[in-house]
């Protein structure tokens, strides 16, 4: 595996390419991602690695142009799961979550190409009822994993009995 390509960030904002010898965008750091170019932001002087600044600093400018993909519910929901004890929980929901939407994209667009002889709305029920189920799954583990473990009580079955007319 190459190493990866490596972009210095001076202190006037300027981000330079060292793998072409020319300064460079964010739109063209964006480039280098969605072809899947690895790369990191390093700062010139410290050497500090800013390469998620960067990112979130494309975020931002892909959100304030054009149709966001985060609605303000959304990133609240986002800032208060912050400092929680679920915090790590929900960064691998939201990672586990990505890499499967990421994954049937994928899927979607390759049974596009080969679908031609084949009926589309069977292939999106297909879909649809295969994320519901992994959806479903993954809900069902983050509720155990935040669920307190039961009061230890036994003889229980945590179903109350309704009273029949039958008693006197």
């Amino acid at each position: 595996m190459s190493e990866p390509r490596i972009i210095k960030k001076y202190p006037n904002r300027r981000l330079y390419d060292t793998e072409v010898s020319r300064y460079v965008t964010l739109e063209d750091v964006r480039g280098l991602v969605l072809q899947e170019t690895p790369f990191q932001v390093r700062d010139a002087r410290s050497n500090e690695d800013l390469t998620r600044s960067i990112l979130l600093q494309i975020i931002m400018e892909q959100e304030a142009d054009g149709e966001p993909m985060f609605s303000e519910q959304v990133l609240t929901k986002i800032i208060r799961s912050y400092g929680d004890s679920l915090q790590g929980m929900m960064a691998s929901y939201l990672e586990r979550s990505l890499n499967l939407f990421v994954e049937q994209q994928a899927r979607v667009q390759d049974q596009m190409k080969t679908m031609m002889g084949s009926d589309p709305l069977s292939m999106m029920r297909e879909i649809t009822e295969r994320n519901l189920s992994i959806w479903q799954e993954m809900q069902d583990g983050l509720l155990r994993a935040a669920t307190p473990p039961p009061s230890g009580r036994s003889g229980e079955s945590g179903r109350k009995h309704a009273p029949s007319g039958d008693e006197d």
